[in-house]
């Protein structure tokens, strides 16, 4: 069977789109599993691989950190060769290198494989929203796919910890990185005959200067808020900074003075893209540093086993999908950026619940807080993505939504970055080590909960039991920090919304 010839982007719909939504769905639920799987094999790592504190943050920033550098040159890419052929080819290449991070010998292996599964995860994802824009020409219809799309990824990111607990439950903390193949396997057989390719006529440049003007903007800021964390406002803290913001300013200078642009930076005049970008990045920001406490709360704290934690959560996966289908309907009828304010709204709601009840440790309160998230995400991802991807051409759909998912994994590479680094440092900040512990245990122990935890059974007795009761003290007085901070987030969010959004038609 030959493959699929190029659509014209004014030629009539796609006859095979549904389908094809279906097979893109795939790469869309294994990138966005992979963003949240991790959480709930932390503990097994720190327990395998006796990673420091900075070392587990690394594990989980490597990915999105360089995900989110190399989005915006692969989908000038994916405009210049074809979407399809570089949704292909890095879902090759992704399958590859998660079957060496499924085997990593050591911390520094596992943050090496995961940086190379961004670098082919980049190929992924701006190809799956960008092949949607150019498949459904109808407005009714594409709202619809981008719905499934977005219910797909907020789907993934809940799956990723019942996914990992359930594989956690009965195999090794590896397995998780192993679910790349049975996923992808159909992608590789069935795209080449039920995926168009599609590209833009004039594609911007590639320019490695720019290239590396991003990664230069993004791995500073994210390292100095890291540094910040541990050491406070030094002079390195000070200098990563400044370095990251000339080097963004750099690199817009760039953009702005070329003729041919490798991103086109005055999509951002813009005020509805920018301000659904925006939108996009801060829920993820908190969504995602969300998980990461409360996945570790469950297991270390209320001594859930990874797939009793992962099903508290799983009332919150249902309403993530549920919400981004139903908000289709819903805004024929109510204006779409009250549907995003009423949306954030649920999610202020769920950090105020955590803070309220962080104290008593309730796995209850966590699984109504995480349902409130999950719809929230639901309705505003959905409604966000349709904005962004609306207000450009589909040939230029590849930079869009290259932008699209930069602010996704910014979002996930702040929220870990600055929520994490938060919550160790309060951790840090309360933890009291009892008399009879070694100092290289109270070392390990000052890291992470999972080492204090590690720590306490290997020591015994009433120093054990002492050091494990002030571990769990001292991360819920982290989580208490953390919730807060995402639930102002999320009203500075709203204010955002209804100052930008306000004239996005129905």
């Amino acid at each position: 069977m030959a493959a699929l010839p190029d659509p014209s982007p004014s030629a009539h719909p796609y006859p095979r789109r549904w389908v094809a939504l279906a097979v893109l769905m795939l790469p869309v639920l294994l990138v966005s599993i992979d963003n949240t799987v991790l959480s709930f094999a932390l503990p097994e790592i720190s327990a395998h691989l006796t990673p420091t504190g900075p070392q587990l943050l690394w594990i989980n920033d490597s990915y999105a950190l360089v995900l989110s550098g190399l989005l915006i040159p692969a989908g000038s890419l994916s405009d210049r060769y074809g979407r399809r052929t570089m949704l292909l080819i890095g879902s090759a290449g992704f399958t590859l290198v998660s079957a060496a991070a499924a085997f990593a010998p050591s911390a520094e292996w596992l943050i090496a494989a995961r940086a190379g599964m961004a670098v082919f995860g980049a190929l992924l994802m701006p190809s799956t929203l960008s092949i949607i824009r150019n498949i459904f020409t109808d407005s009714t219809e594409r709202r619809t796919a981008i719905a499934i799309w977005a219910s797909g990824y907020a789907a993934g990111a809940a799956l990723g910890p019942i996914t990992g607990g359930i594989l956690l439950e009965h195999y090794w903390w590896g397995s998780i990185f192993l679910i790349a193949l049975p996923i992808m396997l159909p992608l590789l057989i069935l795209g080449p005959w039920l995926i168009p390719n599609s590209k833009d006529p004039n594609p911007g440049a590639i320019d490695p200067l720019s290239i590396v003007l991003i990664m230069t903007t993004m791995t500073p800021a994210v390292y100095a808020i890291k540094h910040f964390a541990h050491k406070g406002l030094d002079l390195l803290t000070a200098s990563m900074l400044i370095l990251a913001l000339l080097c963004g300013f750099i690199f817009t200078r760039r953009q702005l003075t070329r003729t041919n642009p490798m991103l086109d930076v005055r999509l951002f005049t813009n005020k509805r893209f920018t301000g659904a970008a925006l939108t996009n990045l801060m829920t993820v920001f908190s969504l995602v540093g969300f998980l990461y406490f409360v996945s570790q709360h469950l297991q270390l704290v209320s001594g859930l086993s990874p797939l009793q934690a992962s099903l508290v959560l799983l009332p919150g996966l249902a309403l993530s999908v549920i919400a981004g289908l139903v908000v289709v309907y819903l805004v024929k009828f109510v204006r779409l950026w009250v549907m995003i304010c009423m949306a954030l709204g649920l999610m202020v709601i769920a950090f105020a619940l955590v803070m309220l009840t962080a104290h008593t440790g309730s796995d209850t309160s966590i699984l109504i807080a995480f349902a409130l998230l999950g719809t929230g995400i639901g309705f505003a991802e959905t409604l966000t993505n349709d904005i962004i991807m609306s207000a450009v051409p589909p040939e230029k759909a590849g930079a869009a939504s290259a932008i699209s998912e930069t602010a996704y994994e910014s979002g996930a590479v702040l929220g870990i970055a600055v929520l994490g680094s938060i919550l160790n440092a309060a951790y840090l900040a309360h933890l009291v080590i009892p008399a009879g512990v070694s100092e290289p245990d109270a070392a390990l122990a000052r890291e992470t909960l999972g080492g204090a935890v590690a720590v306490a059974d290997q020591v015994g007795g009433q120093a054990g039991s002492a050091l494990l009761e002030s571990a769990q003290q001292a991360f819920d007085a982290g989580v208490l920090y953390t919730a807060g901070i995402g639930g102002v987030l999320m009203l500075l969010c709203i204010v955002l919304v209804t100052q930008t959004l306000r004239t996005a038609p129905r």
